[in-house]
């Protein structure tokens, strides 16, 4: 199951996004979900796109520098508790989270998570053995 995610580091100052976002709308890529850490100087911006080819091609001709690592995409229920059953199976395994971010596609149905785990292999497994939905990219990019 796996997920491409684009990262792309970014100084801190005004314009950088409007500049990436500009860069795919040109381009027509779709930005599926997002985040973004920063610091005080530069920042991480973290995406799934619709194509990612395309938009590490794009951004690269650009200027930037893009990494495209694994990520693991879940469906989570739209309930209190629904992150905390994932979380469990994962704290049982021994299975680190090293970051995540979510979206929901429209309000009562099921959240999407992204999450980058130190053990992608083994947290899928932990998932599957929960009854947990693990999104293939393929879907994913399509959401």
């Amino acid at each position: 199951m796996k997920v491409e995610q684009i990262s792309i580091f970014l100084e801190n100052k005004p314009g950088r996004l409007e500049d990436v976002t500009g860069i795919f709308e040109k381009g027509k890529i779709n930005i599926r979900a997002l985040s973004l850490a920063d610091t005080t100087e530069f920042g991480i911006l973290r995406l799934i796109v619709d194509d990612n080819e395309k938009a590490k091609r794009l951004l690269n001709d650009s200027g930037y520098t893009v990494g495209i690592n694994e990520v693991v995409a879940v469906e989570v229920e739209d309930r209190p508790g629904g992150l905390h059953r994932i979380l469990t199976a994962l704290s049982r395994e021994k299975i680190n989270v090293e970051y995540m971010y979510a979206f929901v596609r429209q309000s009562g149905q099921n959240a999407v998570m992204i999450f980058r785990f130190d053990s992608p292999a083994a947290a899928v497994t932990a998932l599957a053995r929960e009854g947990v939905r693990v999104i293939d990219g393929k879907d994913l990019y399509a959401m």
